[in-house]
């Protein structure tokens, strides 16, 4: 759905990103036990996360949310949320990532190696329903496994899994987090632990039929944005960088990342995975 360009979101988010953001967060991270007392950041992005996550009702504003905020305290590639069946099966798969062109491919992937989704699960029920690490790179069982392949790929050979049980004892959900194995470790999985109620919550929203009123948007939301920003935004979604844009539009870079830096003000965002997943949302860029 859209591709990360390091140099030019950073420069686009150098005025609205607030002091404590993820490359503090990692510093910490290093330092802290395990399991250890919540520092002040830790705290802060906490309160915030579970801020953003009761304001999650649809798709978009889950992939805006776990792709943004949430990387400041779980950063990763790709996040793959599984609802289950009981001891049945799946209900469904969904992935999440701004790492590839193609925002099916992992889907198909999950869908195809059902077995492997399966085998984590139940390690992790062996784990007593505590957080589990696995390394795609170590272990027999990704061996011959495509998805394992594609992992590697993008760089994100760790994965740290967790989910949530419902009353009867029985998985209700499992999330894993796919990223690079010094941002996903012990003080990460505790962390999961904490957050993972409110995100298993605000996935099961996002299955929620939405209200036509809430569909079409409101005339005020169709107007955030003027028609050139719509058209920037829209390549930013479509995976092309600063340069890229100015290139097709015939403007400059300086121009460009004018416009990006006013979408994400008018929009009330601190990225461009966010700009995207919220105007996906108001329906301000054609899918």
């Amino acid at each position: 759905m859209l591709l990360r360009d390091q140099h030019d979101e950073s420069a686009d988010t150098a005025v609205l990103a607030p002091a404590s953001h993820a490359p503090s967060f990692t510093a910490a991270a290093e330092t802290a036990s395990p399991s250890g007392p919540l520092d002040t950041f830790e705290m802060e992005a906490i309160a915030f996360n579970l801020q953003a996550a009761v304001r999650v009702h649809t798709d978009c504003q889950f992939f805006s949310w776990t792709q943004g905020a949430l990387q400041s305290l779980l950063a990763h590639e790709l996040l793959i949320c599984i609802t289950a069946n009981g001891e049945h099966g799946f209900n469904r798969i969904a992935s999440f990532s701004t790492a590839t062109h193609d925002p099916s491919l992992f889907d198909r992937l999950c869908r195809q190696e059902m077995g492997l989704m399966q085998k984590l699960v139940q390690e992790w029920r062996s784990n007593h329903f505590e957080p589990i690490i696995h390394h795609v790179e170590r272990e027999e069982m990704f061996d011959s496994s495509a998805l394992a392949r594609e992992l590697k790929r993008i760089d994100a050979p760790t994965l740290l899994v967790h989910g949530t049980c419902a009353a009867d004892g029985s998985v209700a959900g499992i999330c894993i987090f796919a990223g690079r194995e010094m941002e996903l470790g012990p003080r990460q999985a505790y962390l999961a632990e904490l957050l993972m109620p409110f995100l298993h919550a605000a996935w099961i929203r996002t299955r929620i039929t939405p209200t036509h009123e809430t569909r079409s948007g409101t005339s005020h939301e169709r107007d955030l944005l003027t028609a050139r920003e719509q058209e920037v935004l829209k390549w930013i979604y479509l995976g092309k960088s600063n340069i890229e844009i100015g290139l097709i539009l015939g403007i400059s870079q300086l121009t460009v990342k004018n416009h990006v830096q006013e979408i994400l003000r008018r929009l009330n965002v601190l990225n461009r995975a966010q700009a995207v997943g919220k105007a996906l949302s108001l329906h301000l860029i054609p899918t």
